[in-house]
């Protein structure tokens, strides 16, 4: 996807780059700006970094694979991922510069709007699935087949809204580096630096854990597409041993599909990303769950 080289040194291959990297972030000098609110400053990295691991608490990989299991589980993964606004407002705040806090108001409106999409999506599904439990979520289209089937325009829906929701392209408006030098985030280095990293890459990996888990199937292997209570049968073993290998399979593939978008599409100006997310996206989810509720 790229016409350069990639680092090929650190390692075999370079496959110990990401290591070396996190290493350097590690011994950089830190520099708090002299004007910036220190308190504020220090806390918004660590309270994007601390939001994002909170979702995976309730996260599934398998039948008996998460820490808490509870029947609101869904409802709990919506909270805490717009918690993660505050980290990104407080930090463009906080630095008592022009950029980051353009960037902050970006990033604000930008989670805001397609957070109303989202949200609506979940509730069409459990609506449709009549649970808020991811457990049961994976149960129901194990017999019925997966979602994706039957909601497909839902599926692309929400992996738009998931690029937007993760600040990634062609959204990541609040990181535009020929505008806003680099967002929100740009008085930071070192540590703080790599924390707004680590947080954002890990609400990616939620969200896609997310889209596998509301419409390709969880944890289900890939013959189950149509709904077959196998459990039964000869692929048993298939089913339930390899369950976890099913589920980071159909992640990875979710996250090339990322890594693939920024490669391939240019960014979209602010007006046309609003435009997306509130005259077209939002409308048309409205339209479909007003839909579910009166025919369901």
């Amino acid at each position: 996807m790229q016409r350069r080289k990639g680092p090929n040194v650190v390692g075999l291959y370079g496959l110990l780059q990401p290591l070396a990297d996190g290493l350097k972030l590690f011994a950089k000098e830190f520099v708090l700006p002299s004007s910036a609110n220190s308190f504020l400053f220090l806390i918004a990295p660590m309270l994007t970094f601390i939001i994002s691991l909170l979702g995976w608490a309730v996260m599934q990989f398998s039948t008996f694979s998460a820490l808490a299991h509870f029947d609101l589980s869904l409802l709990y993964i919506i909270a805490i991922s717009s918690l993660g606004i505050y980290g990104v407002i407080l930090s463009g705040w906080s630095s008592n510069s022009k950029y980051p806090f353009l960037g902050a108001l970006r990033s604000t409106a930008q989670m805001v709007s397609y957070e109303l999409t989202l949200g609506f999506i979940i509730l069409c599904m459990s609506t449709f699935s009549r649970s808020w439990s991811i457990e049961y979520y994976v149960e129901s289209q194990d017999k019925i087949g997966w979602y994706v089937y039957y909601l497909p325009f839902f599926a692309i829906i929400f992996f738009i809204c998931s690029l937007a929701e993760t600040n990634r392209h062609p959204f990541d408006l609040p990181e535009a580096e020929a505008e806003l030098v680099s967002g929100y985030n740009v008085e930071y280095s070192a540590m703080t630096f790599a924390l707004f990293s680590l947080g954002e890459y890990g609400n990616m990996l939620m969200m896609c854990s997310l889209n596998v888990i509301l419409f390709w199937g969880g944890w289900l292997p890939p013959f189950n597409f149509f709904g077959a209570d196998i459990k039964s049968n000869f692929f048993f073993f298939w089913h339930d041993s390899l369950s976890p290998f099913w589920f980071v399979l159909k992640l990875a593939f979710f996250i090339l599909l990322f890594i693939w978008a920024r490669a391939a599409l240019p960014r979209y100006r602010y007006d046309q990303l609003m435009i997306l997310g509130w005259k077209i996206l939002l409308p048309f989810t409205l339209a479909i769950l007003l839909c579910i509720i009166l025919f369901i």
